[in-house]
């Protein structure tokens, strides 16, 4: 399911070091080179540069980074160079201080479309770095129904089993159709059932809900679609249960209309490259019938279209 494609052998971490650092000298900048080796490397041989980096060269490749690269092609390529968990923390601290509709979507997608451990991760990396409690943060920064959903969603350790109990599935289906139809879309039973379950149980409990009562649970939900609460709600439960859908749709967004919005782009390929980005390209033709790749050709320029489509297995820019 991932796109990122790692050559094989993959050469030594001393030559990865070596190329980087010749990379960064003279005039000019050669962004061929690090897109060659950096968007071609997994989360472990990542590390091992950055490791090998600063023992070789006595400054950190983060900083390197960050003094050589700028705008859209910068961002990404820093992005990527993290662990996954350093990478989320930091979105998670700039979406939090943005306290935005956007800003609250990036917190669902780390609390939702990561496992139990990974999101564990997170909030160590997020107290390590920024010496506060990620839910701390959340809980000051958001107010009302987005607090009420998000703190719980933050601070979640759920199951990663795949063990349904059927008979909670069918109950607590009706719970959420009782509350839902009573418009109390804040409820705590309905938060609680959303930010505790595992996925496989939440899964049978909305096929429960589909099969008792006629309706996808998130059509239930467009009772008003310009309602910002409802929207996140909707977010929150695509993103647990079908997360390519999810982030097809943020893709989507991102690349269509007037303008691209590079920051959404650049998050979704950056965190799921390793993941299940072919699954996201394949949601995107089957909703677009246009290749992703191609959208990014038209939308993208220079070296940051360059980094993405090496993200996605694709290098014609």
């Amino acid at each position: 399911m991932a796109t990122l494609t790692v050559p094989h052998p993959v050469p030594p971490v001393g030559d990865d070091c070596d190329n980087l650092h010749k990379a960064f000298q003279g005039w000019g900048t050669n962004e061929e080179a690090i897109i060659s080796i950096l968007a071609h490397r997994n989360t472990s041989q990542r590390n091992s540069i950055r490791q090998t980096y600063v023992e070789t060269y006595g400054e950190d490749l983060m900083k390197a980074l960050d003094s050589e690269l700028s705008s859209d092609f910068g961002r990404a390529v820093q992005l990527w160079t993290l662990h996954p968990a350093e990478r989320d923390a930091l979105l998670a601290y700039e979406a939090v201080r943005k306290n935005t509709a956007n800003g609250h979507y990036v917190l669902i997608e780390i609390a939702c479309a990561r496992s139990s451990h990974e999101l564990f991760q997170v909030r160590e990396n997020y107290h390590a770095r920024f010496h506060k409690s990620l839910e701390e943060d959340v809980a000051y920064h958001t107010a009302g129904d987005f607090r009420k959903l998000l703190v719980p969603l933050v601070s979640a350790y759920r199951y990663d089993g795949a063990e349904v109990n059927m008979t909670l599935a069918h109950s607590e289906a009706k719970i959420l159709h009782e509350k839902i139809s009573e418009k109390a879309y804040n409820h705590e039973e309905i938060i609680r059932i959303l930010t505790t379950r595992s996925k496989a149980q939440l899964n049978a409990t909305l096929t429960h809900y589909k099969n008792q009562f006629g309706n996808d649970i998130n059509k239930d939900l467009k009772t008003d679609p310009k309602e910002d609460y409802l929207a996140l709600l909707r977010s929150t439960i695509k993103c647990l249960t079908c997360p390519e859908k999810y982030f097809e749709k943020v893709v989507r967004f991102a690349t269509k209309g007037l303008g691209t919005d590079e920051e959404a782009l650049t998050r979704v390929i950056v965190s799921r490259a390793e993941v299940d980005m072919k699954r996201v390209m394949e949601e995107y033709y089957k909703r677009n019938s246009v290749p992703l790749e191609t959208d990014i050709k038209g939308d993208t320029s220079g070296d940051y279209k360059g980094m993405l489509l090496a993200l996605i297995g694709h290098h014609n820019a």
